[in-house]
């Protein structure tokens, strides 16, 4: 599957606010991730992670659904381990980089997220879905154990939740991927546009200097010992009281007023 010059594999749209809206593109293969596609999310979010006009992102996909997984005729016309290493690393590596992204990265899910598709589901840092959509790591269905996928998934939302789906390769609804954690609320389909974009502009109308410091000090505390996390992050209050926008933001507080952020 191959797209053409007028239809980029990933589709980029920066609003006025600040908000970056990636399409993942391949809607004949469900937007299966390809390495092409894999190699596409991470050179974009390698190129706008110093980009101060981005200050959030949505991921969603085209089509008919968010994600099928990893593209499997690909997958199956690989000869040798080494491609098949090369693909998985790939994979592996842009999901670490949007884990540990500093910028606030939302999943926007219609249909299927499936395998590959339910573990970037788990990766992001915000997730929502139509009440439609479905979730699912099917791939003891087809003899190939979702065993990266279970990663992120058994992070996300817990050991028997993930093995739940992990074992049967069943798909669960919206409304239960919520109850489990894997996505944060299901809305009506016709309003999912526009619910997360107001999600992701309500983030973005903050300081995005504050806003990184706190996702990447959320990742660093959270495997930590409890005694640890509380250590690391009396430093990060620390360090953020010295930035203008805490101090511009306790004054507008006390002064009633709307703070302007520096982002600094």
């Amino acid at each position: 599957m191959t797209q053409t010059d007028a239809q980029p594999i990933l589709e980029p749209d920066l609003h006025d606010n600040g908000v970056l809206i990636l399409t993942m593109n391949r809607p004949d293969a469900y937007n299966s991730l390809s390495l092409a596609l894999i190699q596409a999310i991470q050179t974009t979010l390698d190129n706008v992670v110093d980009d101060a006009s981005v200050r959030v992102i949505i991921l969603r996909g085209s089509g008919g659904g968010f994600c099928a997984g990893h593209d499997l005729e690909e997958v199956l016309s690989i000869q040798e381990d080494a491609g098949h290493y090369e693909l998985l690393e790939a994979c592996a590596s842009m999901m670490q980089t949007i884990h540990h992204f500093p910028k606030p990265i939302i999943a926007q899910v219609h249909g299927a997220a499936f395998a590959a598709g339910c573990q970037l589901v788990a990766t992001v840092d915000l997730a929502f879905a139509s009440d439609d959509s479905r979730f699912s790591t099917p791939g003891v269905n087809i003899g190939l154990f979702c065993s990266t996928p279970m990663v992120a998934l058994s992070r996300a939302v817990g050991g028997k939740q993930s093995l739940r789906m992990l074992l049967t390769g069943q798909p669960v609804s919206a409304q239960h991927a919520v109850s489990i954690g894997l996505i944060n609320e299901a809305v009506p389909a016709d309003q999912l546009d526009s619910y997360v974009l107001g999600v992701a502009s309500v983030i973005a109308s903050k300081s995005s200097y504050v806003t990184q410091m706190g996702k990447t000090a959320f990742r660093a505390q959270e495997k930590m010992p409890l005694a640890d996390a509380y250590t690391h992050c009396n430093d990060v209050v620390v360090e953020n009281l010295k930035a203008n926008d805490a101090r511009e933001g306790i004054s507008a507080f006390l002064e009633k007023r709307n703070p302007v952020w520096s982002d600094t």
